[in-house]
């Protein structure tokens, strides 16, 4: 990763032998992060209300969007934020998005679209950037930094005190929402980022898979395999 030493350190720690064990269960850091980590979840932007983050906030969590790994330094991904007086023009790209998806939507279901743009205090857009660049990293690295980058803003919006959630859908691809937005060739909308204040929450959290479930180990060959 770009700043670390060649044991996989942060520049500012090289020198600094890392803790082992117990010890490193056990230092202020982990455990920050750890509680942290583990007690941010999704909230629907239906359980966001006012306040969101202000001007000098967004520009924290954006911040820690820019400290994500970025093999090549490229940058593949940027925001665009969609403020109150805008919600309008993003409520009726979703009304029409659904209509040329199914024209006999009802009318109880396009009001249903055009309502999604206005519910969270903040909201932004994220957008992968994966056309042509030098050096030409893939594109699923280029979306794993985008990933690490919104992951990221979640946990610095939880570490505020507010609540944050995804939302996505097929308007994400209609040409009326690249329109609007403004994307270049080589760039798509992926989801969007709500934030604010969280109205209601849900408990319990839901059930996350355990070390076990995601880790598996590289085994000797068995005989005959392959080296």
């Amino acid at each position: 990763m770009q700043g670390a030493s060649s044991h996989g350190w942060p520049d500012h720690q090289r020198g600094v032998s890392p803790p082992s064990g117990s010890d490193a269960r056990q230092t202020d850091e982990f455990q920050f992060a750890q509680a942290l980590v583990s007690s941010r979840h999704n909230v629907s932007p239906k359980r966001l209300a006012e306040p969101g983050p202000d001007a000098e906030q967004l520009e924290g969590l954006l911040g820690l969007a820019a400290a994500a790994p970025d093999h090549g330094l490229l940058t593949p991904w940027r925001f665009v934020l969609v403020p109150t007086q805008q919600r309008h023009r993003l409520a009726e790209v979703f009304a029409l998005a659904l209509i040329d998806r199914d024209a006999g939507a009802t009318l109880e279901q396009i009001e249903s679209a055009r309502e999604k743009a206005y519910r969270a205090p903040l909201l932004l857009v994220a957008i992968a950037r994966l056309g042509p660049r030098e050096p030409d990293i893939p594109p699923l690295e280029r979306m794993v930094s985008m990933g690490a980058a919104i992951q990221n803003m979640l946990l610095g919006a939880h570490a505020m005190g507010y609540g944050a959630g995804l939302t996505s859908g097929q308007a994400m691809s209609s040409p009326r929402l690249r329109r609007l937005l403004g994307l270049a060739d080589g760039e798509s909308a992926v989801c969007c980022i709500n934030i604010g204040t969280v109205t209601k929450r849900k408990s319990p959290l839901r059930a996350r898979p355990t070390p076990a479930e995601i880790l598996s180990v590289m085994l000797e060959p068995t005989a005959g395999g392959l080296g």
